[in-house]
């Protein structure tokens, strides 16, 4: 959700609470009003009524409601005494309506010739249910307007204040640090849009500076650690070579060769999962994967003879996938080379291509690998002398650079799937 739509969501919302609110403070402040301006009216037509008496002595034979909005019964003096101004709400028959309809009643005394009087005066009221319909349709129409008014302005007005905010993002969303580009900065009046241009661009320049400076060192250290270790390797076996040596002294030559080239795969592959990281394999293109699977499976041809393993290709589709050439070689190298060194001799192999996936499968141990750290760095589950820690690592690494994914799973094989997007 933008930020817009979920500020609106929330004035909305505000909105209704504080017109509900308000809807019920000005309803009541409303009625009291209405009865205070009803009852002053009431004591003011009272004032009229017993005025009146004094020229027109026949207002006091009035009994009923049928000639007028008043009445007017003889009482006694004690009770003239005990009586004083009431006003309440009661209900009469109207026969205009039809119906009975709200009224409000002051029931008062007053003395006249030596004889007390009681008298009852009604004027018609409004009716509180049309009063509250009047005043929910009112209010609904008010809340809709002042929802409609926040969704133009922020359509209109707000959205413009934020597009500089939008065109970074934007910018943001292209910048690559492998192939990085100058940002192109809206200019803006807005302080704090200013100060967040100039921050962000401060960081990214931060970062370019950081990750050349580790690239040139991860090429340097590869580049000179190679160097002396194949130097090593070379003039180690030419002594075997030319020198009488012991058995014994043989072995510890050999032993030293194994590990020199070991150090140098490692070197290899630390450098390719840095390269991997950092981005840096910028090149693009449609990776046809069953032609890649089977060029990958003849250079293993003389591996899986000597190991008796059997590899099967099963092309369910065609896929083809746009990435870096290289990284897709390496990624199908490590998955099926991981297959073969943990396979045990005259085992089983099944590759299945999908449109969308790829799935390696093989016959292995008798027990599931621990998935939590199958794919982190210089994770075996046994030492072996041929073996860095770093394949799936570098696999791994390739499936998020890609955001591709990836699952194991066993059910009397071990299956490694790949899912492109």
């Amino acid at each position: 959700m933008k930020v817009l739509n979920y500020t609106t969501s929330y004035f909305a919302v505000i909105l209704l609470i504080l017109i509900s609110i308000w809807a019920g403070i000005f309803y009541y402040a409303m009625l009291d009003e209405i009865y205070d301006s009803i009852d002053d009216g009431l004591d003011n037509q009272k004032g009229l009524i017993i005025q009146k008496v004094g020229t027109d002595s026949t207002i006091l034979r009035k009994s009923s409601f049928e000639e007028g909005d008043y009445a007017i019964i003889e009482t006694s003096s004690h009770l003239a005494r005990n009586v004083h101004d009431v006003y309440v709400d009661t209900m009469m028959y109207m026969q205009n309506e039809e119906d009975f309809e709200p009224v409000r009643l002051l029931r008062t005394t007053f003395h006249y010739n030596d004889k007390y009087y009681q008298m009852q005066i009604i004027t018609s009221m409004v009716e509180e249910d049309d009063l509250i319909a009047e005043l929910f349709y009112a209010l609904l129409w008010l809340y809709i307007g002042l929802v409609a008014s926040i969704l133009i302005l922020n359509n209109f007005l707000l959205k413009r204040i934020w597009r500089p905010f939008y065109h970074l993002l934007k910018q943001l969303k292209n910048f690559r640090l492998e192939n990085p580009s100058d940002l192109k900065i809206k200019k803006t009046r807005i302080d704090e849009f200013k100060l967040l241009n100039e921050t962000v661009q401060k960081l990214l320049q931060t970062n370019i500076v950081s990750y050349n400076s580790q690239k040139h060192f991860i090429e340097n250290a590869a580049h000179e650690l190679q160097t002396p270790l194949a130097i090593s390797i070379n003039k180690l076996e030419a002594l075997a070579e030319i020198s009488k040596l012991s058995d014994e002294e043989l072995k510890l030559l050999a032993s030293a060769l194994d590990n020199l080239e070991r150090l140098t795969g490692l070197n290899k592959s630390l450098l390719l999962l840095s390269r991997i990281e950092n981005r840096q394999f910028i090149i693009e293109e449609e990776v046809n994967f069953n032609n890649l699977v089977k060029k990958i499976a003849d250079d293993f041809s003389d591996q899986l003879t000597y190991r008796g393993i059997v590899l099967n290709i099963d092309e369910q589709d065609s896929s083809t996938i746009k990435m870096n050439p290289d990284l897709g070689i390496i990624l199908i190298t490590n998955l099926i080379k991981n297959a073969i060194v943990h396979n045990h001799p005259n085992g089983l192999i099944n590759v299945i291509i999908k449109k969308t996936s790829v799935s390696i499968e093989n016959t292995g141990g008798e027990e599931a690998l621990d998935e939590q750290n199958l794919f982190t760095r210089f994770s075996k589950k046994e030492q072996s002398e041929n073996s860095t820690g770093l394949g799936l690592a570098i696999v791994k690494a390739i499936i998020e650079l890609y955001s591709f994914n990836v699952s194991y799973f066993y059910s009397t094989r071990h299956t490694f799937t790949v899912y492109f997007k």
